[in-house]
């Protein structure tokens, strides 16, 4: 059987970068990392995923976007005509945020927390996203040390605020039913990692290529 030849977008998590996909071997799909760029101050999430788009040189490619990835993933679907969608730990739309991001959002708490503070790493870090190992726990620590505390506060801002409710019909989901960060619960994904948290790309590695194999095939 033939993997596709389409050219393949990956976007990474918050802030975050191709690291995460380490351990996945994508053998010889043409894929590419769409790197982060600088938000403009107050730049609402579909003008900055249009900004991002214009690095996409291919018409219909697919997107593979990772937690806040998959929904910059949607916004830039707005704006182009893609091929493929393929969420991992994301969300579809707002209506898939638990209670708490709504509270946080209407009480605005993200406001009151200095951006250095979203940075600090710690057993609850580790909780949260599902890790178990020091190898993986490192990792993450290194990955919100390089994190830009502006665009992380920027990020989580436009996330709390996000409004979506553009589900495109080419869009696949997988998750991991172990997530503390997108609870399962409240959102309806194609695909269930069993035991996989919102690092799922890390810690269940071997399980998101064979979906993403099966699916690009």
């Amino acid at each position: 059987m033939k993997i596709t030849d389409t050219k393949i977008y990956i976007i990474s998590g918050l802030g975050v970068d191709q690291r995460v996909f380490s351990k996945i071997n994508f053998d010889s799909l043409d894929i590419e990392y769409l790197d982060w760029i600088t938000p403009n101050p107050h730049e609402p999430l579909a003008i900055y995923a249009k900004r991002l788009s214009s690095k996409i040189t291919v018409k219909q490619p697919i997107l593979i976007g990772l937690s806040f990835g998959g929904m910059i993933a949607i916004e830039i679907a707005k704006a182009i005509s893609v091929k493929k969608i393929i969420l991992l730990a994301s969300a579809k739309g707002n209506h898939e945020f638990p209670l708490r991001y709504r509270l946080a959002s209407w009480l605005r708490i993200n406001q009151l927390v200095p951006n250095s503070f979203l940075k600090w790493h710690n057993f609850l870090s580790d909780y949260f996203f599902g890790i178990s190992s020091k190898e993986d726990s490192l990792l993450l620590k290194q990955i919100l040390y390089d994190t830009d505390p502006v665009f992380m506060a920027w990020a989580i801002h436009q996330i709390l605020q996000w409004k979506n409710r553009f589900i495109p019909g080419n869009l696949i989901h997988i998750h991991g039913d172990k997530d503390r960060i997108m609870p399962i619960n409240c959102l309806k994904p194609s695909f269930v990692i069993k035991g996989a948290g919102h690092f799922i790309t890390v810690t269940h590695a071997a399980e998101v290529e064979k979906l993403l194999r099966e699916i690009l095939i």
